[in-house]
């Protein structure tokens, strides 16, 4: 699967971004699908997933009832819907893919990457 984030930019706090990762490869149907970030400084961590078979979701506290995940598997996009946007949410954004069974929250479990999204939050 090659991945393909797209969608960050600028934005006040309180606002609102919706980024898109395109996949490519016949497997994307059937992979867990995660979004990750890293700000400056930081390791890289959970943002959401969502499992393989695309019927269970998981979040970070920190973006719980704030951010959504959802995919369209018929084109090949995951979607990660981010509104009231605070400035603690600057970072690069990653979505991810991997061939296991069940939804994973660790960037290790994680077979493919793309290449990241910056999405910056002013105050």
């Amino acid at each position: 699967v090659q991945l393909q984030a797209f969608g960050g930019g600028l934005v006040q706090a309180g606002g609102s971004l919706r980024l898109s990762c395109a996949a490519s490869g016949r497997t994307f149907s059937s992979s867990g699908m995660g979004w990750f970030r890293q700000a400056p400084g930081k390791e890289r961590e959970f943002v959401a997933a969502f499992s393989p078979s695309g019927g269970t979701t998981d979040y970070a506290d920190s973006v719980k009832g704030r951010f959504t995940i959802s995919r369209d598997n018929a084109k090949n996009m995951l979607y990660l819907q981010m509104n009231s946007l605070k400035p603690e949410d600057t970072a690069v954004y990653y979505c991810a893919a991997h061939t296991g069974a069940v939804i994973r929250k660790v960037a290790a479990g994680y077979d493919y990457w793309g290449q990241g999204t910056v999405v910056t939050v002013s105050s």
